[in-house]
């Protein structure tokens, strides 16, 4: 009886992985990466709010694309096709233009905006979309949008 017990703690002590800490650079607003919710967790948020509606979050996604002309907008990957466009407050801090693909975390108001077709076809123009694709933008859209006052790019 006690040679098993021996061997079970030998055993716990072999699976404790080291665990290498996480860098980030951080733009706009120092914040620290804790209590950061999932993308997922954060889809759940939007689908009950209303054009108006806003709640501060701190949340991490990955990057599905940037503005291309100045790093002054991003698109983040909420999942299940969900998307949400971050700016940054008081255009006060832009990312680096390559950083599709990324995680980051932000931090600020999560909100939900109704976007005008103008509106539309501008973030398309920036991103490099087609003049065939911006000329494609006939109604507007009700999105997902966040404010931003902090990033943090995982390196």
């Amino acid at each position: 009886m006690l040679n098993s017990c021996k061997n079970k703690s030998k055993e716990q002590s072999r699976i404790m992985p080291d665990i290498e800490p996480v860098e980030y650079v951080s733009f706009g607003k120092e914040m620290i990466a804790d209590d950061a919710i999932t993308a997922t967790s954060m889809a759940a948020h939007y689908k009950n709010m209303n054009p108006g509606d806003s709640i501060h979050s701190k949340m991490i996604a990955k990057v599905n694309s940037v503005c291309q002309a100045k790093g002054c907008w991003m698109i983040l990957n909420l999942e299940n096709g969900n998307e949400v466009m971050v700016k940054f407050k008081d255009y006060g801090f832009f990312v680096p233009k390559d950083i599709a693909g990324k995680e980051v975390i932000v931090n600020g108001k999560a909100y939900i905006k109704e976007v005008s077709i103008e509106e539309l076809r501008h973030y398309a123009e920036d991103a490099g979309k087609s003049a065939e694709k911006i000329a494609a933008i006939t109604k507007p859209k009700r999105t997902y949008s966040f404010e931003a006052d902090g990033v943090l790019l995982k390196q």
